[in-house]
């Protein structure tokens, strides 16, 4: 494939900027969307919040991919930082679609993002993108930013929801909260360890991306989550041998509501997500397993 211009949101992010970076690698035209004045030519203007896309920036572009949001683990979730959580996914995704939708040529596909928070604590049932959403907080937050990409779909622009699950990755996201932690010798099992995570190494969630851009059959929801989700305890224990640290301390789920507020019921919630569309669509894991996963995101 030749290269092609491919529009990004949320490129400053931990998944937004290896994306960009491989992308880029590989020869593509990127234009990062940016929320101040653009530095130089590869940048441009948007405001989620008024709905405002520079459409010439979206022009010829052969694909549009929309990772902006406000980071889920970052702040303690106050009614006001909930409501940031909702309006920053909802209305950039809406002002995305719009933009999308009215261009004379639109681009063929709109990779936009979402999370497996879509499905709510699943236990230990198996889901996949059949099931139905959950409930409470991140599941209604997904469907509303799900929904919010209406106009590009009505536009006839192959629409994909990239469902992603926890990354692995030192440098951010959950993940990025453990490492020091086992590093330093007091890692542990959350809770009582039960609990199942549905993870994916940072090289993997990027080729998954650049899959959906990809395949011209792909649209709809499709989870971006390793094969076989795994439990917490197997995954601490996994850290530990990885990292040479013995996982010896479980963390009780009180202490964890206290240091994280809500987002601890993200973490100590289940979710044994399986990625059966990405699977049935031919993507080839590199890293199918939590070892290999973890030793990846090592410096």
């Amino acid at each position: 494939m030749g290269g092609m211009r491919i529009a990004i949101t949320g490129s400053s992010g931990l998944i937004g900027q290896a994306l960009v970076h491989s992308l880029r690698a590989d020869g593509h035209d990127v234009v990062r969307f940016v929320r101040r004045a653009p530095s130089g030519p590869e940048e441009a203007r948007w405001d989620p919040r008024s709905g405002h896309v520079d459409p010439a920036a979206l022009a010829g572009c052969g694909a549009v991919v929309h990772l902006a949001g406000a980071g889920v683990g970052d702040h303690r979730w106050t009614a006001a930082y909930k409501r940031e959580i909702r309006d920053s996914r909802v209305l950039g995704t809406a002002a995305i679609a719009r933009a999308v939708a009215a261009l004379d040529d639109p681009p063929p596909v709109l990779v936009s993002g979402s999370a497996i928070g879509y499905y709510g604590d699943t236990g230990d049932r198996p889901v996949d993108e059949g099931a139905p959403a959950g409930e409470g907080f991140l599941p209604s937050v997904c469907v509303e930013w799900e929904a919010a990409a209406a106009p590009a779909r009505d536009a006839g622009v192959r629409t994909v929801f990239a469902r992603t699950g926890l990354v692995v990755a030192a440098e951010g996201g959950a993940w990025g909260k453990l490492f020091p932690v086992f590093r330093a010798g007091i890692g542990g099992r959350l809770g009582n360890g039960r609990q199942y995570w549905s993870y994916i190494s940072m090289h993997d969630e990027i080729a998954a991306l650049r899959h959906l851009i990809d395949t011209p059959g792909l649209s709809g929801p499709v989870n971006l989550t390793a094969p076989e989700p795994l439990t917490n305890r197997e995954i601490t224990a996994a850290m530990g041998r990885v990292l040479r640290r013995p996982a010896l301390f479980a963390v009780p789920a009180p202490a964890l509501r206290i240091a994280l507020g809500e987002f601890s019921e993200d973490v100590l919630g289940s979710q044994r997500v399986r990625p059966a569309r990405l699977l049935e669509s031919g993507f080839v894991f590199r890293h199918p397993g939590i070892e290999e996963s973890i030793r990846a995101a090592l410096p």
